[in-house]
């Protein structure tokens, strides 16, 4: 019987095909560190390029194809509300030290916190299964997208846990998403071994 051809099927370091996409996922960030760098940017923007490009990606990608949705099918009527541009002193300071400003709507911080949480516990359990049952081979991949995203989003988490000023997280919107997205992946694993 012949099996259908796609590229990396069992996702297994062992799998020929696995270098062909190490090959195009470091030739991408190559291309864009390059890109970066020919138009005088430094390694720190390109690593904030690629914060910014997945933020954009988890929220206003996921809330713009809502919103389409919505008014597509007469649930939500286009409205346009002004929002405030101007800066205060310590958003311009948090600018001036490289650190982000998370005072934003509560709408678009969950969704990143949910991305964090779910990688941070998806980095844990492939580590115990990799140090306890030896799933290296099988776990590999996985483990290196849990560890990119956990360090891409390192603001993210210093955000949380470290920062005490105004631009920080707060923890009653930190918490109950953080919580209630440890609850859902616990009943998804007990379901998943049932």
């Amino acid at each position: 019987m012949l099996k259908p051809f796609f590229f990396c099927s069992s996702s297994q370091v062992s799998d020929p095909f696995f270098i062909v996409f190490v090959f195009i996922f470091l030739l991408a960030l190559l291309k864009h560190l390059l890109e970066v760098s020919l138009t005088g940017g430094t390694l720190h923007k390109w690593i904030n390029e690629q914060r910014i490009w997945m933020m954009k990606s988890v929220t206003c990608h996921l809330y713009g194809c809502l919103d389409a949705l919505l008014k597509k099918f007469g649930i939500r009527e286009a409205s346009f509300l002004p929002t405030n541009k101007l800066e205060n002193d310590e958003q311009t300071l948090l600018y001036q030290m490289d650190k982000y400003d998370f005072q934003t709507l509560n709408i678009f911080i969950a969704p990143m916190l949910f991305l964090i949480t779910v990688n941070i516990y998806c980095l844990v359990g492939g580590v115990y299964r990799v140090l306890l049952e030896g799933d290296c081979d099988k776990m590999f991949i996985q483990l290196f997208i849990a560890v990119y995203i956990v360090t891409v989003n390192y603001p993210l988490i210093e955000g949380i846990l470290i920062r005490k000023d105004k631009g920080s997280i707060p923890k009653l919107v930190a918490l109950p998403v953080i919580l209630a997205t440890i609850v859902l992946l616990t009943v998804f694993k007990l379901l998943g071994n049932a």
